[in-house]
């Protein structure tokens, strides 16, 4: 029977210099992974990826640190080469990247839709197409999206519109890959405890969010916390690699489909 533990796998995280992204590398480490590597995005996050690195490293898991403006095919491609020349082989393949723009439709220009695109559905078509062709057989592949798609509300038109698309890649490449035993699914949080979503709430909005979620009572911040999707990460690339094509909203009760 197939093994699908972590254990002994080489993971790469695009956007796993802090926040979610940091926490999943952590936490692969600690599963037993033999290697990660940690993408940025600018020099202002690299203190972040080499911290994370090197409690990666405390681990005894190998670690590499690789920056990359992931808005373009090529850069992509070398994000995945520069993984494999590291370490041989890639198993795990998780995208936690993302911007949230948060303005009436009416408002935004072509340039910030263009900006949006780019980052939220752009570069995770060409993660998960780079996935395809380089993880081994019986891989893992995930990609954040939003609990907004489950969401009928104003003002994230380009956000989530542009995660989106992201469900039918998802769907597209379980098939297309389903028959090397690779999974590929998409985790849609809630408003996270982060500050990828504070930056762009009102404090009423934010009072709001803390509120909305069937379990809020019960969690730490009243919001979605990266403690409790890291769990789902991690079985996704685990156990529940017989789930396939889906988009799980992990949200404490804050939309759904």
């Amino acid at each position: 029977m197939t093994d699908h533990r972590i254990e002994g796998k080489s993971v790469l995280i695009a956007g796993g210099a802090k926040n979610l992204g940091g926490l999943i590398a952590r936490d692969m480490a600690a599963a037993g992974a033999r290697a990660v590597a940690i993408h940025y995005n600018s020099p202002a996050t690299r203190a972040d990826a080499e911290a994370t690195r090197d409690a990666v490293t405390a681990t005894g898991a190998q670690a590499i640190i690789l920056p990359a403006d992931l808005t373009t095919a090529g850069a992509i491609e070398k994000l995945f080469a520069d993984t494999l020349a590291a370490f041989g082989t890639l198993d795990i393949a998780i995208n936690t990247v993302g911007k949230v723009l948060k303005k009436p439709i009416v408002e935004i220009s072509e340039s910030e839709y263009d900006d949006m695109a780019a980052i939220n559905a752009k570069s995770a078509f060409f993660f998960i197409s780079e996935a395809g062709k380089h993880l081994a057989d019986n891989g893992k592949i995930v990609t954040l999206v939003t609990s907004l798609l489950g969401a009928f509300t104003p003002f994230y038109a380009a956000y989530a519109g542009c995660k989106a698309p992201v469900e039918h890649f998802t769907r597209a490449a379980a098939k297309e890959f389903g028959a090397r035993g690779i999974s590929v699914n998409a985790v849609g949080p809630g408003p996270m405890d982060t500050p990828f979503f504070y930056g762009q709430e009102e404090p009423a909005a934010v009072a709001y969010h803390k509120s909305a979620a069937a379990l809020s009572a019960f969690s730490r911040t009243g919001l979605t916390d990266i403690e409790d999707i890291v769990p789902l990460i991690r079985f996704l690339c685990a156990e529940g690699w017989w789930i396939t094509g889906q988009t799980l909203l992990a949200n404490g009760g804050y939309t759904t489909k």
